[in-house]
C-alpha cells in the first residue's frame, strides 16, 4: 500500500481532522466514520449513520457530537454534510429487531450495513465507542470518537438528525408521549406517561422500565394510523454528493 507508515498517534489538540490525515498519510483513503443515535432511548428505532468525508470539497466547520450541538446548528450541518460528503447513509433499525436481536447486535450489524451502503468503499474505518468486527478494511474504535474524528461527528449528525425527524413523525401517530420532546429517551414526563398510558407498539419492550409498564397497564396503546408501515422502518438511505 503507498504512503507513509501510522507512525504516531494523533494529540488531541491536533484538531478533528488529525486522524483522517494521518492515516490519508498512511496510504489509508478514504477514511469513514459511523456511529449511531437513539442506543440509549426506551422508544423508537435506533440509526445508525456512516460518513466519508474526504473529497476535495473542503472541511465543515463545526463538527462535533451531535449531543453537544442545538437541534437548529444539526440541522444545520446535516445538510452541509449530505451535500459536501464524498459519501454518506443512515440505516434505521426498528424497535422490534431491538427486543428479538438485541441491542449490542443491532448496534454492530446497523454499523456494517452503514457502511456497505456507501457509494465508496473505505480504506479504514473509525467507530464511536464498539470495535465493528467483520469488516473486510482495517478499524479503529475511538472513546467519543465524535469528539475527536471529523467522519465520527458527521456520522453522528447524521444519525442524531435522521433519528428525531423520525420521532417527530412517532408523535403525530402516537401523541400521548411526548417523543418529539425526549425523542423516545427517559425522562420523568416519558415515565409518567408510560405509567399512565401503557407502552405503544414503538416501545422496546426488553426494557425494564417498559415491561414494568406493560405488566401494570395490561395492554398496548395504539396509535393515529397504525396501519402500515412504521416511518422509517428498515430503512437504508444514502448518496454521495
Amino acid at each position: 500500500m503507498k504512503g507513509r507508515p501510522l507512525r504516531f498517534t494523533p494529540r488531541r489538540d491536533a484538531g478533528l481532522h488529525a486522524f483522517e490525515r494521518a492515516l490519508g498519510h498512511a496510504g489509508f483513503s478514504p477514511v469513514a466514520g459511523v456511529d449511531e443515535a437513539g442506543r440509549g432511548a426506551c422508544a423508537g428505532p435506533m440509526v445508525i449513520g456512516a460518513v466519508i468525508l474526504q473529497g476535495g470539497r473542503g472541511r465543515i466547520e463545526g463538527l462535533t457530537d451531535s449531543k453537544l450541538l442545538t437541534p437548529a446548528r444539526r440541522e444545520e450541518l446535516y445538510a452541509e454534510i449530505t451535500e459536501r460528503a464524498f459519501a454518506w447513509s443512515a440505516v434505521v433499525i426498528p424497535c422490534y429487531d431491538i427486543d428479538r436481536i438485541g441491542l449490542h447486535r443491532c448496534n454492530i450489524t446497523g454499523m456494517r450495513r452503514a457502511l456497505a451502503a456507501l457509494d465508496k468503499r473505505p480504506a479504514y474505518v473509525l467507530s464511536d465507542g464498539f470495535p465493528v468486527p467483520g469488516l473486510e478494511v482495517p478499524s479503529l474504535a475511538m472513546i467519543k470518537g465524535d469528539q475527536v474524528a471529523a467522519c465520527v461527528a458527521a456520522a453522528s449528525i447524521v444519525a442524531k438528525v435522521t433519528r428525531d425527524r423520525l420521532m417527530v413523525q412517532l408523535h403525530d401517530r402516537y401523541p400521548l408521549y411526548g417523543f418529539d420532546v425526549h425523542k423516545g429517551y427517559v425522562t420523568r414526563a416519558h415515565g409518567a406517561a408510560l405509567a399512565e398510558h401503557g407502552p405503544c407498539a414503538e416501545h422496546r419492550f426488553s426494557y425494564v422500565n417498559v415491561g414494568r409498564a406493560l405488566r401494570n397497564n395490561g395492554e398496548v396503546a395504539l396509535g393515529e394510523g397504525t396501519e402500515g408501515e412504521v416511518p422509517g422502518e428498515g430503512r437504508t438511505e444514502g448518496a454521495r454528493a
